[in-house]
């Protein structure tokens, strides 16, 4: 587990570096398109430092954003509090996370926050209203598991910057293809082509690039974090029955995106659900179960 979380740490510096270095890229293009000379590396540079920062300082505030969350109270949920204070004993950390709803039929949870310290757990009020007890303690261990081991730091930021990386290479596309490169000569006319070439490049290689960002978010972190619940509960039946539950609920998570898709404990999309493959950002729910029955 302490490699893992070692791994985690490293990876998560790795992305954040590719992060400033693909945004300053794009943010210079842009400026160069808009003919703003030799200043467009320092404006490329002061953004790329500043939504790196924003990032990896806000994102748990920003996912909760995305995701319509809203904090949970101990006199309406007193269940789920008690759940967790247990769990935070039996898990070992020093900081209780806080507790957030999102109000959506679908049963599903997640955990976002860029340390222990700063963690918050997240589930819908589908999840509340659908599991028993022991369910939802599995499913609460999960997440308590995943900021145990790190993987909150590395999914929160990772599906951020995906959010930024799509959304500037949009905005350079549009500048590159509807005007905003001016054509005063021969020289320009050669430089805009290069920069629409550039355009069309990010254009296409933007979503591919947040795609692997989020595969670096190894599949395995959730078979590892099946594997700590278990350890937190000491009962794999319940969180094996959640899982099958959420698997099987037909409700759409209407807040759900491809950004944050990969941080819930089983993927939204109900479509994906039983898909794995290259591209999955979930291992298949009857393979989760199958290495939860051998833990037994």
């Amino acid at each position: 587990m302490f490699e893992d979380i070692k791994k985690n740490k490293m990876k998560t510096w790795g992305i954040v570096f590719a992060f400033l270095v693909f945004i300053s890229l794009i943010v210079y293009y842009i400026c160069m398109a808009l003919d703003l000379g030799s200043i467009s590396i320092v404006i490329a540079m002061i953004f790329a430092v500043a939504t790196t920062w924003g990032s990896y300082y806000y994102s748990d505030k920003i996912v909760l954003s995305l995701n319509k969350a809203r904090p949970a109270t101990k006199e309406e949920n007193a269940k789920l509090v008690n759940i967790l204070d247990s769990l935070v004993v039996a898990s070992g950390l020093s900081t209780t996370p806080k507790l957030y709803i999102v109000e959506d039929a679908q049963p599903n949870a997640f955990a976002t926050g860029r340390n222990p310290e700063h963690a918050v757990i997240c589930v819908t009020t589908g999840l509340l209203d659908k599991l028993e007890y022991y369910e939802l303690e599995g499913v609460l261990a999960h997440e308590m598991a995943h900021i145990k081991n790190y993987d909150i730091m590395l999914s929160a930021v990772v599906s951020v910057m995906v959010g930024f990386v799509v959304m500037l290479s949009d905005l350079f596309t549009r500048v590159a293809f509807w005007g905003g490169i001016r054509d005063n000569d021969d020289d320009d006319s050669r430089g805009n082509a290069i920069l629409m070439l550039i355009g069309l490049i990010f254009l296409i290689l933007s979503p591919i690039f947040g795609k692997l960002m989020q595969l670096a978010i190894s599949r395995k972190r959730e078979f590892l974090a099946d594997a700590t619940a278990v350890e937190f509960t000491r009962n794999p039946d319940g969180l094996i029955s959640a899982l099958e539950k959420i698997s099987g609920d037909p409700n759409q998570l209407k807040v759900a995106n491809n950004a944050t898709e990969n941080m819930y404990i089983v993927n939204p999309f109900r479509k994906k659900k039983n898909s794995t493959n290259i591209w999955s950002t979930h291992p298949s729910t009857e393979d989760r179960i199958e290495a939860l029955r051998n833990l037994r």
